[in-house]
């Protein structure tokens, strides 16, 4: 053979071989999970994570059934408000002992309707609200509040600023049920109850490409310490400087991102063992607008609380969540409920069904209509959670994670019909919640759509999917259906070793996998085709055939029986009045600081929280506190213990923390971020207005708003308290364009015909100029809107006396605005005999015009000196009104000089003096620094020196100021009787 041919033999023989290679068929990977002779088998990456056991979710982790608890006291149906009735029996329940299991009772509703205007609170472990079935029990949310309708809740008392041992493993991955830390441990030093600090370093940050969304903006980026995840983990046992734990950890913890620490808290705050079912809850709304918000937003929120559930529940016409668990909480379950045709905007923070914050939370055989995000995971929560068995129909928006990096999460037999089930990253949306889903698994989901990604650092994953498919995480056996049925109840029945069927009821749905049926099966299942198959809504109705619950109560006590609450009614203090020139409780002079409200900034994560400000009308829904939606009861406290003698109110410069980034630009859709600071008029359910919600109507009020601030007021007269209630906001029609963007006054967002020209002519493109024609009166439609809501402005305090009226933050209004504000006052004084507070706190030029009338000057009882001042070297500061520039505008220009002790007297004594029987108030430069200097003057509302004699506050309230011979005294004095103060010494004597 020559060279030649053997060369061509070669060649022929070697693709030979390629060929043969190829042929053969590749091995596979093996996948992270299957199922093998029946048993689940898992395969784990080279760090060791691998697929979460999520099967430790719910009421005891699932190890035992939810259980039927005797009913110790009955509440009959009677017409009226059941608040009362119904929170006694509650509460008698609660008085009782805790058997052996940790349980007092159950209190039964009996078959029938209540009426609840205020909110049920079970707020002590062992406590059951049951009722005779979800088409026997009907419990009405009425009235207009937000209240969610119940509450299970505990106290909180773990703090998030412990630092504890130190996790010492490299890395501790996925699924990790132990650890080591840095020293051994005697348990019997301690609870067994632990927090594992995972934190949110600057390197993981960058990794994730979470620092920056786009732009050149880093101001939505992560930043670290504020994506923390906090484990809430029980100890099982310790082994020198080993530790175990009951659930497994959802999120790897690896030193090159900063490890983790562990520390220990004692859950005596919390509540357990309470449940909430067999009950059908609907909330009243407004049936002339299907986008009412003026009703109940939550039915059922869970916080401070593990080991309870909600079951066999109802739920109509709800603008926010039929269940929201809180952070707070764990192992819950919430199982067999049907959600129907909640009632809100279609936009964020609405419609979020079935929401969880907590950890090992379990939704089961839930279902929802018409929602926004039904099947919600928010923020951080560290897992496990998971839905088992859920059905969405026609939601607004997707199920899935929701907010950054929770992790831990299982979608399981979950079906979104009409719109998406998602694990990925939002980027910006939602304040930056950048990646939502880590070690998160769908399976055997149906949706419209599919998005399953893989952050860095993490992993998700996809089984037996039917939809559209987005994303890089695992997919395995898409468009299939996949054995076992369910996840979930495979991994329980592995870890309990024993028969879970009674947990697990599944939905039967047969299936005939052949694409050839025999002729006999054929006909078989063409029979079945015209009969409707039993569907999940109906199979959940039914759950009270196959979970029976007991409502027979025996021989027990009715609470009327028992007996009911008595409510005591609030003292009030004595009444505010001016007394000879000054602003007085009885016969005491007012004095302290004055909180403001924020404008516009907030989120609702902790850096945010710890940085806020009181707002009386600040909305978060579902969640309550410091800078979320106030207690006010806890502001009033926290007042009376900080020297804080008024809040001056305004409301927000907008609505949506979106608009925080000062941009113009209509919204493509109602994602609003709270929190909300809401605004005095009400939507209209009508159209869209530029923020991507309805559009508002002037000629109706917010009764949110109003209701919230009318609640200050009550408790400002029973506190010895003040409300400065501002009017107008003039920051929204002046200065930059992004102020008026969403703007209620603004054509685009109001259904009354304003008149203000679209589109916006912003100056510069940036800057808006509106002030002139938002004061012009001589348009009728807006005319007609400023007095309807100035008279709003007097209405909601008619019987209050605790309220000064100014007419607006920021006023640097013209004079004719401002007496039309006092005309309008005048006539409501006349026709309803009242004659609250009124407060001129205008410009100086329009001050003194405005006192010069005495028609006008008759209306003020009250002169704020806020817009100007006299500077340290005697001339005035004083821009004039009505000049279209706003406060700080006019400084820009004018640059004024600070005041002084002497000019600050000056100028409260002059006014003072000129009008003997009006209260005058320094607001200007410096106000708390120079209170003893308004104070001295005669002036109300002085911040005073905490440490100063009480007897001489009360004695100023009969003097006025006099001159004085010594340069450095000044005096108060009532002719008999002297107050002096020595500016040298700076001490106050009486004389």
């Amino acid at each position: 053979m020559n060279k030649k041919i053997a060369y061509r033999v070669l060649i022929l023989f070697s693709l030979f071989i390629q060929q043969a290679l190829l042929a053969q068929k590749q091995v596979k990977p093996v996948p992270p999970l299957y199922s093998e002779k029946g048993k689940l088998m898992y395969t784990a990456d080279a760090q060791g994570n691998r697929i979460p056991d999520f099967s430790y979710c719910g009421y005891k982790a699932s190890e035992q059934p939810i259980p039927n608890i005797d009913v110790k006291v009955v509440v009959p149906v009677k017409a009226g408000d059941a608040t009362l009735r119904i929170q006694s029996a509650l509460d008698y329940v609660a008085s009782l002992p805790a058997d052996a299991n940790g349980f007092r009772g159950a209190v039964l509703l009996q078959k029938g309707t209540y009426e609840v205007f205020g909110q049920l609170r079970i707020t002590a472990s062992g406590v059951v609200l049951r009722g005779s079935g979800t088409n026997a029990t009907t419990i009405i949310g009425a009235g207009t509040g937000r209240l969610a309708l119940i509450k299970i809740v505990g106290k909180n008392t773990i703090s998030k600023e412990l630092t504890g041992l130190k996790i010492t493993d490299a890395y501790v991955p996925v699924n990790a049920m132990s650890f080591h830390v840095d020293q051994s441990i005697n348990i019997k030093d301690h609870s067994n109850k632990i927090i594992i600090r995972r934190p949110s370093t600057a390197n993981w940050i960058t990794l994730l490409g979470t620092d920056h969304f786009g732009g050149g903006i880093t101001a939505l980026g992560w930043k670290p310490g504020e994506r923390d995840l906090f484990i809430d983990r029980t100890i099982t046992k310790i082994e020198g400087n080993t530790v175990y734990i009951d659930a497994p950890i959802t999120t790897a913890l690896d030193t090159t991102y900063g490890g983790a620490t562990m520390y220990f808290y004692n859950n005596g705050g919390r509540v357990a063992n309470c449940g909430v079912e067999n009950i059908k809850l609907i909330s009243t709304f407004d049936k002339t607008n299907l986008k009412d918000e003026d009703h109940r937003w939550n039915a059922i929120n869970i916080e401070n609380a593990e080991d309870c559930w909600v079951r066999q529940i109802t739920f109509q016409h709800f603008a926010g969540s039929a269940v929201s668990v809180l952070e707070t909480s764990k192992r819950i379950t919430i199982e067999d409920c049907i959600s129907l045709a909640p009632v809100s905007e279609i936009g964020g923070q609405r419609r979020y069904t079935f929401l969880t914050t907590g950890q090992q939370t379990l939704f089961q055989r839930c279902y929802a209509e018409n929602g926004y995000h039904d099947f919600a995971v928010g923020f951080c929560a560290p897992g496990p959670n998971a839905f088992v068995q859920c059905e969405s129909i026609l939601a607004y928006s997707f199920s899935g994670t929701i907010d950054s990096w929770a992790s831990g999460v299982l979608f399981d037999v979950v079906t979104v019909d009409g719109n998406a089930l998602r694990f990925g990253n939002r980027w910006q949306d939602a304040n930056g919640a950048g990646w939502t889903a880590a070690n998160s698994l769908f399976w055997n989901c149906s949706a419209a759509r599919i998005d399953c990604y893989k952050p860095p650092t993490a992993q998700n994953w996809a089984f037996g999917s039917w939809s559209q498919f987005a994303g890089d995480g695992y997919w395995n056996e898409s468009n299939n259906t996949i054995t076992p049925r369910s996840l979930y109840y495979a991994q329980l029945r592995e870890r309990l070793n024993k028969n879970i069927d009674q947990q697990a009821q599944i939905m039967d749905v047969p299936t005939e996998a052949s694409s050839s049926p025999s002729v006999e099966v054929a006909q078989e299942l063409t029979k079945e085709a015209s009969k409707p198959r039993l569907q999940l809504k109906e199979f959940i109705a039914q759950a009270s055939v196959r979970n029976k619950i007991p409502v027979d109560a025996g021989s027990r006590k009715t609470i009327d029986q028992i007996g009911i609450k008595k409510i005591s009614t609030p003292t009030l203090g004595p009444s505010l009045q001016i007394k000879n020139g000054v602003l007085v409780r009885g016969d005491e002079l007012l004095t302290g600081k004055r909180s403001n409200v924020q404008w516009w900034s907030g989120g609702v994560q902790d850096r945010d929280i710890q940085q806020s400000k009181w707002h009386i009308t600040r909305f978060v829904p579902g969640r309550s506190g410091k800078g979320l939606t106030d207690d006010l009861n806890e502001v009033v406290d926290e007042m009376k213990t900080s020297n804080t003698i008024a809040i001056e109110h305004n409301y927000g410069l907008w609505y949506d923390r979106r608009r925080d980034d000062h941009q113009r630009v209509r919204r493509m859709d109602g994602e609003v971020w709270p929190p909300f600071y809401e605004l005095p008029y009400a939507r209209s359910g009508k159209e869209t207005a530029w923020d991507g919600l309805s559009k508002y109507d002037l000629t109706k009020f917010n009764l949110f708003y109003w209701s919230r601030l009318k609640q200050f007021a009550d408790l400002a007269d029973q506190n010895g308290l003040l409300l400065v209630h501002q009017n107008y906001f003039q920051h929204n029609i002046i200065e930059a364009g992004a102020h008026y963007a969403d703007f209620p006054w603004r054509t685009a967002n109001n259904i009354n015909a304003t008149g203000f020209v679209e589109p916006v002519n912003y100056a510069g493109d940036k800057r808006i100029f509106y002030a002139e024609q938002f004061y012009d009166l001589s348009n009728p439609v807006r005319r007609e809107l400023h007095k309807k809501y100035i008279r709003q402005c007097l209405n909601n305090f008619n019987d209050n006396n605790g309220v000064i009226q100014l007419i607006g933050e920021e006023f640097t209004g013209p004079t004719h605005f401002v007496k039309f504000w006092l005309d309008v006052i005048r006539e409501w004084e006349k026709e309803t005999g009242k004659h609250p507070i009124i407060g001129l706190s205008v410009t100086k030029d329009v001050q003194d015009s405005i006192l010069a009338i005495p028609a006008y000057a008759a209306v003020v009882d009250l002169i704020d000196i806020r817009y100007w001042h006299y500077q340290a070297d005697g001339t005035t500061y004083a821009p004039k009104g009505g000049e279209n520039l706003a406060p700080r505008q006019h400084a820009r220009l004018l640059k004024p000089k600070k005041t002084s002790f002497e000019q600050v007297y000056r100028a409260v004594k002059e006014y003072r003096s000129k009008y003997p029987t009006k209260a005058v108030v320094y607001s200007g430069d410096n106000y708390p620094e120079f209170g003893i200097a308004a104070f001295i003057a005669g002036g109300s509302l002085p911040v005073l020196p905490e440490n100063i004699d009480a007897s001489i506050i009360k004695a100023a309230v009969g003097m006025k100021p006099v001159a004085s011979a010594n340069a450095n005294e000044y005096v108060l004095s009532n002719g008999k009787n002297s107050i002096i103060y020595n500016t040298g010494t700076r001490k106050f004597e009486r004389r």
